[in-house]
């Protein structure tokens, strides 16, 4: 009886271990995804944005898109506004992983396309906290983020898709596509677009958008990384 109790006492502890292993690498990884974030003072970016939300028509439009640690971003197209949801904030992935005040979980593997990825969930540490869970699927040869879906309690959930090329070595994608839940997409102010079916009715744009999706769809052309962004660019 005491060798069975003695057994099983073993048992649990191996698996203790190697739980605490897991979550230990997992921590590891993200800590490397971030020092790779991390070389990104500031940038300016280029490229061309893509707004898909099927109540509207939103033409292509050519965007700057303005960054400075910790979290300040600001996308701006060639009419000096901005159309995207609240919460595309957090196209900035520094935003993510900003301050360390969460749980590290290993979700184990999955594949995107033909890579296969590391998946880490973030559980945040503060129960009033915005942000609910972060689930990133993790590119372990290049330590970049190729997806990011997290939950909040005031924007509601979206995904952040990143596909990278030349920039890599800064965790910076070429493209990125932001889905969101359209009944958390607001027009700024005195901003109007057409409507798909030709009509200014309100409400019924508003009956369209619940229970949509939409998407925002960033191709850049070029970064110029670690140069200074002036303050006034976020105004």
């Amino acid at each position: 009886m005491i060798k069975k109790v003695s057994f099983f006492v073993t048992i649990n502890l191996l698996m203790g271990i190697m739980l605490q292993a897991q979550v230990l690498d997992a921590t590891t990884l993200i800590q490397k995804v971030k020092a790779n974030i991390d070389k990104v003072n500031d940038y300016e970016a280029t490229g061309k944005m893509i707004t898909n939300v099927t109540f509207l028509k939103v033409p292509q439009a050519d965007v700057k898109v303005y960054f400075k640690k910790p979290n300040k971003l600001k996308i701006k197209n060639e009419k000096g506004i901005s159309f995207v949801p609240k919460s595309a904030v957090s196209i900035n992935l520094n935003n993510i992983l900003n301050g360390n005040k969460y749980s590290v979980l290993d979700a184990g593997k999955d594949k995107i396309g033909n890579t296969i990825v590391r998946v880490v969930k973030l559980l945040p540490e503060d129960d009033n906290a915005d942000v609910v869970l972060s689930t990133l699927y993790i590119d372990e040869a290049t330590m970049v983020i190729r997806r990011a879906k997290t939950t909040t309690r005031e924007n509601g959930s979206y995904q952040l898709e990143m596909t990278y090329g030349k920039y890599v070595t800064y965790g910076l994608p070429d493209k990125i596509i932001f889905t969101f839940n359209t009944k958390d997409y607001k027009l700024p102010k005195g901003v109007t677009f057409d409507f798909d079916d030709g009509t200014q009715n309100n409400k019924t744009s508003s009956d369209k958008a619940k229970s949509k999706t939409g998407s925002a769809e960033i191709s850049f052309s070029s970064y110029l990384v670690n140069k200074g962004v002036a303050e006034e660019m976020f105004k």
